[in-house]
């Protein structure tokens, strides 16, 4: 009997200890700060924000309409340059890092990203008619922010989910993931106030943003003109060099395409 108890005592301390550590280190396994690319040149913008400067670029600039791209939670922005060009050759299209990465300063976090992204909208309504917003996969959850605080033209959104605790559950289905974590980016409990058009995609071999997620964040959207494809073929990190994928947000940008409904 002694023996048991010892045992279940090493397994409660075991199970404590990693639920602390995940507690401590979770921001570490959300946030991937990545470096700048030193190959890439363009007219650069920086945006101020209770004391932070955040650094970023802006291609076609001085158009009527503007985009703002958040992006994933590992990705160097940059590198899908020529699609920008393509997809939005009207449209000044604003590259702007999260706090902590790049040459922008800070630390990120669920509050100072939505912060940023108010203070970017902010600036940049001075300076276009209208200002569209295009999240992908952690940067979905910062866009549905944004379009549920502040009037957007549209809203794309690339490889999205429902929440970033829903997802963490799903990974950790044994610890009680809803109490531990700090930054839950809870796009679906948002959605129901965006009226703006919305794209959503996801990729039909996503390991990251499991496809659930994605349809559950769909459903919420009762008020937005929404336009949903899956793409197949696709994996998270190569949807965007899909054509259909590409066509699909063409067509949403210039206004074709029907809405569908889960």
């Amino acid at each position: 009997m002694q023996e048991i108890t010892s045992i279940v005592l090493v397994l409660v301390c075991v199970y404590l200890l990693i639920a602390v550590f995940l507690y401590l280190y979770q921001r570490k396994l959300i946030y991937f700060p990545v470096p700048v690319d030193p190959g890439f040149s363009a007219d650069e913008v920086t945006v101020e924000n209770d004391g932070v400067c955040l650094h970023g670029w802006v291609l076609n600039p001085d158009q009527p309409r503007a985009l703002i791209y958040f992006g994933g939670n590992s990705e160097l922005i940059t590198h899908r340059r020529g699609f920008f060009e393509d997809v939005f050759g009207d449209y000044s299209v604003y590259l702007i890092n999260y706090r902590g990465y790049g040459h922008s300063e800070g630390r990120p976090s669920e509050a100072a990203l939505f912060s940023d992204a108010l203070a970017i909208y902010d600036q940049l309504s001075h300076r276009h008619e209208s200002i569209s917003a295009y999240g992908r996969s952690l940067g979905s959850g910062v866009a549905v922010y944004l379009a549920a605080e502040r009037p957007l033209a549209k809203l794309i959104l690339l490889t999205p989910y429902d929440s970033i605790t829903e997802i963490a559950q799903r990974l950790y289905p044994f610890l009680p993931v809803r109490l531990l974590l700090k930054d839950r980016f809870d796009s679906a409990a948002r959605a129901g106030d965006i009226d703006e058009p919305v794209l959503i995609a996801s990729a039909e071999f996503d390991r990251e943003v499991k496809l659930p997620h994605t349809l559950a964040l769909k459903r919420k959207f009762t008020r937005a003109p929404l336009q949903y494809q899956m793409i197949a073929g696709a994996a998270h990190n190569n949807i965007v060099d899909f054509p259909d994928y590409r066509e699909a947000v063409r067509n949403f940008v210039i206004g074709l395409g029907p809405g569908s409904r889960a």
